[in-house]
C-alpha cells in the first residue's frame, strides 16, 4: 500500500506549486532516498481504511479531503528481492491545512522531485495526471480548496495543479455553469492596497461528483498551431 498525497502549497519565494509528501528511507534497499508513505494491509481492514491509518500513524496526515485508488504497480523488478505488488492511492489535502510531519518527512514540488526509491517517481507522476484529468470533468477542486475562497485564490489552485495559467473569469464561468460554486454572501478582508473586497465562494458539494464527462481543461493552444488547425 502506497499513498501519493498531493497538496497545493505556497512557495517562498515564488508562486504556489503542487507538492507531494515523501519520507526518507532509513534502511536498505535505497537507503537515503525519498519514498511514498505506506505499509501492509491488515487482515481486518479494507484498502482505503488501511491507507488512511498508515498516513495517520506514520506521517501524521489525518486531514485528507479525498482518497481514491490510483493503480496497481506490479512490474516483477520494481523492488529488489522477492516480488512486491503495490496498490497506490491518490490522497488530497486542502491548501489551508499545514499538517505537522515527522523530521524525516517533507513536501516536495512534483515538478522538481528528489531522487526517489523504486518506482515511486512514476507513481507520483501518475497521481498528478489523475488529478489533472479529474479537474476537467469532476468537482475535485473542492479537495484542493479551503471551505471558502475567492475566485482568484481558486484560480491559483487550479493553475498550480494543472501546470498552466488558468483564467479566473473562464474558471468561474465553467464551474458556475456546472452548478459547482455558490457565493457565501461574505467577502474577504481587503489587502494592504485597499480596493473592493473580493466575494467569497464555496463548492456546493464536498464529495466527488462527475459533472461533465466530455469537458477537458487544456493548456492554451499556441497561435501558430491554432492557425494551422483552421487552415483547410
Amino acid at each position: 500500500m502506497l499513498a501519493a498525497v498531493l497538496q497545493v502549497r505556497c512557495a517562498t519565494p515564488g508562486p504556489a506549486s503542487l507538492q507531494v509528501l515523501l519520507w526518507r528511507r532509513a534502511l536498505d534497499p535505497h537507503i537515503g532516498r525519498w519514498s511514498l508513505p505506506g505499509g501492509r494491509l491488515r487482515p481486518d481492514e479494507d484498502v482505503e481504511a488501511s491507507i488512511r491509518r498508515q498516513l495517520a500513524e506514520k506521517v501524521d496526515i489525518k486531514q485528507l479531503s479525498h482518497v481514491e485508488q490510483l493503480a496497481v504497480f506490479s512490474a516483477p523488478d520494481r523492488v529488489p528481492g522477492p516480488r512486491v505488488v503495490a496498490t497506490a492511492f491518490l490522497g488530497l489535502v486542502p491548501s489551508d491545512v499545514d499538517p505537522e510531519v515527522p523530521e524525516d518527512t517533507a513536501w516536495h514540488p512534483v515538478d522538481d522531485l528528489p531522487r526517489t526509491a523504486f518506482d515511486h517517481q512514476a507513481i507520483v507522476l501518475r497521481a498528478r495526471e489523475r488529478l489533472r484529468a479529474k479537474l476537467s470533468y469532476t468537482n475535485l477542486g473542492f479537495a484542493l480548496a479551503p471551505a471558502e475562497f475567492t475566485i482568484s485564490a481558486l484560480r491559483d489552485l487550479y493553475s498550480a495543479a494543472l501546470g498552466y495559467r488558468v483564467s479566473a473569469t473562464n474558471l468561474q464561468r465553467v464551474l458556475s455553469r456546472r452548478g459547482l460554486l455558490e457565493p457565501t454572501g461574505c467577502t474577504a478582508p481587503s489587502g494592504r492596497t485597499g480596493g473592493r473586497p473580493a466575494a467569497l465562494y464555496r463548492f456546493t458539494h464536498r464529495g466527488m461528483q462527475v459533472t461533465d464527462p466530455f469537458a477537458v481543461f487544456r493548456p492554451p493552444v499556441p497561435r501558430e498551431r491554432a492557425k494551422r488547425r483552421r487552415t483547410p
